[in-house]
């Protein structure tokens, strides 16, 4: 088992892409990122589906600077957007470990349905077994969820990923794993639909390299972004120094 390190009030297994991503993974994986801290503070009910997650890794190269600064580095960033992509080229180079995947999420079925095409251009045998993008308020709706959950058990899916979006994704996940017997993996994974479809584009390597695809991004769609990077998850930094002065307290803890 790797190393664990803590930022705040979450545990971030410190390990390599290397050693991490394999078609043997399993378990329910969350990849926080700064705006994840920062909700993690106020919402008990993410707080809570963050302690049944079997893995947490760091997703932000702002947090794996705020780990070497708390003294406690962590091996390596594994953005989401980057792993769930690397875990299906894993898969699809053999059709023996039987992982079958289903997508739910993306913005559009359009772009569900490129992001599906796209990942099926991994491989010669098919092991994408179903994707369906839920409609806005989908989480609010019973009829809704038992679609869903219908959708993937009817799938014969063993992996599910859910891109909507947090902390609904990671609710959703925590809400609907007891009904999904024969899933054994579960991955949040944010925007990568719509990355996997190429309707939205990653920052260039090298702004990626230095830390800044964050802003990348919220140059890309300032309206949505602006407020959340520079206004909600600015507390962050002044967190990270609390705990470096021994004085921060896990709002959540008993």
């Amino acid at each position: 088992m790797p190393d664990h390190k803590s930022v705040l009030n979450i545990e971030i297994a410190s390990i390599a892409s290397s050693e991490f991503i394999s078609s043997e993974l399993n378990g329910i994986i969350f990849t926080p990122n700064v705006d994840h801290l920062i909700k993690l503070q106020k919402d008990s009910k993410f707080y809570a589906c963050y302690q049944k997650a079997d893995w947490v890794i760091c997703d932000s190269k702002i947090i794996s600077v705020a780990s070497k600064f708390l003294g406690n580095p962590i091996k390596e960033v594994i953005p989401g957007s980057d792993l769930f992509p690397e875990y299906c080229k894993k898969v699809a180079a053999e059709k023996s470990n039987g992982r079958k995947v289903f997508i739910l999420g993306g913005t559009t079925p359009e772009i569900t349905k490129k992001a599906v095409n796209n990942l099926r251009n991994y491989s010669i045998h098919d092991f994408i077994v179903g994707a369906y993008c839920p409609p806005f308020g989908f989480e609010q709706n019973e009829n809704e969820k038992k679609h869903i959950i219908y959708l993937i058990q009817r799938s014969g899916a063993n992996v599910l990923a859910v891109g909507v979006g947090a902390p609904k994704q990671e609710k959703f996940i925590i809400e609907i794993k007891d009904s999904l017997n024969e899933v054994d993996t579960y991955f949040a994974i944010g925007a990568t639909i719509d990355f996997i479809s190429g309707d939205l584009k990653r920052a260039p390597k090298w702004v990626q390299k230095i830390g800044f695809e964050w802003f990348y991004r919220m140059m890309m769609d300032p309206k949505r972004l602006v407020k959340r990077y520079l206004v909600d998850d600015l507390p962050f930094f002044w967190l990270v120094l609390k705990q470096k002065l021994g004085i921060y307290k896990n709002p959540f803890q008993n």
